[in-house]
């Protein structure tokens, strides 16, 4: 994972490095005191998370969040500023993550935690999804309802690809099909990761997904799944299928197939 600090002030950049150079999964963490700087070297180099300051001289912060979302559409924004009357205009960028000056170390480290998708897990419950007819997540029996029905097929598909990593643009291609990939689409796709990040969170089950240099997937072992089951040759749940697979997604068609075929070999 890469991310950048870019803060006009160098003592806050530094305490930032300082932060990230001290947690698992961040390859390589880069700080810039001007962001016009930044900008220019984000041309060449792709991030993970920028962390911004807001008020900056020149460029101010939600200004180079606009460049960064142009730029890097997948980079996730997390803003650190002393003022809270900003907030109302940092939301106009959609940013991941908003703590305000002075921020201890530990909540730093926390917050990028969350948004890298490494946070530790939230509570114990036991987590099943159901693929065998509709898509449906349980915490100990209890159904997960997800606010957007774009964010829930997301995680339907990265539990059909079986914990393999998956970029944005599969996800896209998968569920959207025939629609280009431009870059309000982008824009589109990481709202509904973002809501499907911020549901996981809500329901203690955050385990169950990692984002990692811009590819997501899920965590198998972290939960039980009648498909995984299936494949594995449990015969209960074998006998158990009924010939309907994530019914309500047409991209799931595939597998269906895979299923009935391995259901009479």
């Amino acid at each position: 994972m890469k991310v950048i600090s870019v803060d006009d002030d160098p003592r806050a950049v530094e305490r930032t490095l300082g932060v990230l150079g001290g947690l698992p999964g961040v390859d390589e963490a880069k700080g810039f005191e001007d962001p016009e700087k930044a900008l220019d070297w984000l041309d060449g180099h792709p991030v993970d998370i920028a962390v911004l300051d807001i008020n900056m001289p020149g460029l101010d912060g939600i200004s180079l969040a606009a460049e960064i979302r142009k730029k890097q559409p997948a980079a996730a924004i997390l803003f650190l500023t002393s003022y809270k009357k900003y907030a109302y205009d940092a939301y106009s960028v959609h940013p991941d993550g908003y703590l305000l000056k002075p921020v201890t170390r530990e909540k730093l480290a926390a917050e990028i935690r969350y948004i890298s998708g490494t946070a530790p897990e939230e509570g114990p419950g036991q987590i099943r999804i159901r693929t065998f007819g509709n898509f449906d997540v349980f915490v100990d029996d209890r159904p997960v309802s997800f606010k957007l029905a774009k964010a829930k097929e997301i995680l339907a598909y990265l539990v059909d690809r079986q914990g393999a990593g998956v970029t944005r643009a599969d996800i896209f291609a998968a569920i959207w099909e025939d629609v280009p990939y431009d870059r309000r689409m982008q824009k589109q796709l990481d709202v509904y990761i973002r809501s499907l990040r911020a549901t996981l969170k809500e329901n203690g089950i955050s385990r169950i997904m990692e984002m990692e240099k811009g590819s997501l997937r899920v965590i198998p072992e972290t939960f039980t799944c009648d498909a995984y089951l299936f494949y594995s040759g449990d015969s209960d749940t074998i006998n158990a299928y009924r010939g309907e697979y994530m019914s309500a997604y047409s991209w799931a068609s595939m597998t269906e197939s895979i299923l009935a075929w391995r259901t009479h070999e």
